[in-house]
């Protein structure tokens, strides 16, 4: 079936007629290596004109990995945990970087993923951490700027800015994958409706348009409809009021 994108369309018109611009990026997780689906990844970013933040797993990760991304700066690496583990209790909710491991150990992961992964990708590697299921407690939060990170990555629109001293928030907002049924494209219908009603908060006021937009991929489990439609949403979104946007550990953002 084809998707019908009115809903969508109607709420971009609005942000032309308004002169609003809507930052755009792109974090897709769990990276260690190249890979057939890396190179999809990777020509797609280039013929959107759209980086991807590569959220690349530090105990995992492969010089291979590094010289792939120098050879495709589309690819933009940040800091994917450590070693994607689940450390939490049995049947709560999946989380690396949270209770009951106390801050000290969770922050020294964090450290040894930063370290980790600046040895490999050198200046490339910009200091964002992403917590595997975009779980991670607020102790750990508050030590991640002392640490060298200067931005944090869940998911969901962020509350406030700044998420600790010297600690910036830029959130994921969309994620197409239907993890619970089918691990396919959830229907696309309600992609596009909720991303007409997110834009729609931005324009009326009830949520922040300062920080940027972001649709989270995951290459590796990626099937034809998810390709699909993330190809066409993006293109969508940039052929309206969205400009490419990438994390800049300098200024706290860098449009492109």
């Amino acid at each position: 079936m084809t998707a019908n994108w009115t809903s969508l369309d109607t709420e971009l018109a609005r942000w032309a007629e308004a002169g609003l611009t809507l930052p755009l990026w792109w974090r897709d997780d769990d990276a260690v290596r190249p890979t057939a689906a890396l190179d999809r990844l990777a020509a797609l970013s280039a013929k959107l004109g759209l980086p991807v933040h590569l959220a690349v797993i530090p105990a995992q990760a492969t010089p291979e990995l590094a010289a792939y991304c120098a050879a495709n700066p589309q690819l933009v690496p940040v800091v994917h945990g450590w070693a994607h583990q689940n450390n939490a209790p049995a049947g709560e909710k999946k989380a690396e970087f949270g209770a009951p491991r106390p801050a000290q150990t969770t922050l020294a992961d964090a450290r040894q993923g930063l370290e980790t992964l600046q040895a490999l990708f050198g200046n490339a590697l910009r200091p964002m951490f992403v917590p595997p299921w975009n779980r991670i407690g607020q102790d750990t939060v508050q030590g991640l700027a002392g640490l060298g990170y200067s931005a944090l990555s869940t998911f969901k629109p962020r509350e406030a800015a700044g998420a600790a001293p010297g600690l910036i928030q830029i959130n994921t907002h969309l994620d197409p994958i239907a993890w619970k049924t089918t691990r396919s494209l959830v229907p696309p219908q309600e992609l596009i409706l909720q991303v007409a009603r997110q834009l729609a908060d931005r324009r009326e006021g009830r949520a922040d348009n300062g920080e940027p937009y972001g649709i989270l991929t995951h290459h590796l489990v990626h099937d034809a409809a998810i390709w699909h439609f993330t190809e066409a949403l993006a293109a969508r979104l940039l052929a309206g009021p969205a400009r490419a946007w990438v994390f800049d550990e300098r200024t706290g953002d860098e449009p492109t």
